[in-house]
């Protein structure tokens, strides 16, 4: 099997008495995902552009802001077998620390969203089995495979240790 694409996932939350209260999501404007609320990221550049660098590049293109600490939370595999060239491995990241204020772009229009409002029937099919998992602070390897019209066909989620 090739390598997957590397792409990445962050989400920014704000926490009261060490739980996560609020999370960022952003509703995509255009092109992949589009009219779906998200977290912000993309695809990594070239070999020379880090996991951790495509990160913060696409969270300053997409909704203006500079991250600090990335916390890595999980791995997740998609699978897309109607069309291969969509298959990716997402890094996803929770950030708590930032310079800025989420601002709307060409490509994504940012909303802060209380954790037990989240717009499931609004984000990707997939998010309603592995984000509740990460807001309750475990880390996560996941695999999705997905259908035409983005039918969830497969999955497999494993809480693990360390990423």
């Amino acid at each position: 099997m090739d390598k997957l694409r590397d792409a990445t996932l962050l989400f920014l939350v704000k926490k009261s008495d060490g739980e996560i209260k609020n999370i960022c999501l952003a509703m995509k404007k255009r092109g992949f995902g589009m009219n779906r609320w998200n977290g912000v990221g993309g695809k990594v550049n070239d070999q020379r552009e880090t996991i951790e660098d495509a990160a913060r590049r696409e969270t300053k293109e997409e909704i203006d802001v500079d991250v600090q600490d990335l916390n890595k939370v999980a791995e997740l595999s998609f699978y897309f077998p109607h069309n291969p060239a969509w298959d990716q491995m997402v890094h996803v990241y929770l950030v708590e620390n930032w310079n800025g204020e989420p601002k709307e772009s060409d490509e994504m229009k940012p909303k802060w969203f209380p954790i037990n409002e989240l717009p499931f029937q609004e984000m990707w099919p997939d998010d309603i089995f592995w984000l509740p998992d990460v807001i309750k602070g475990n880390l996560l390897k996941g695999m999705f495979k997905f259908g035409e019209k983005d039918i969830v066909l497969d999955k497999k989620i494993d809480i693990v240790d360390k990423l």
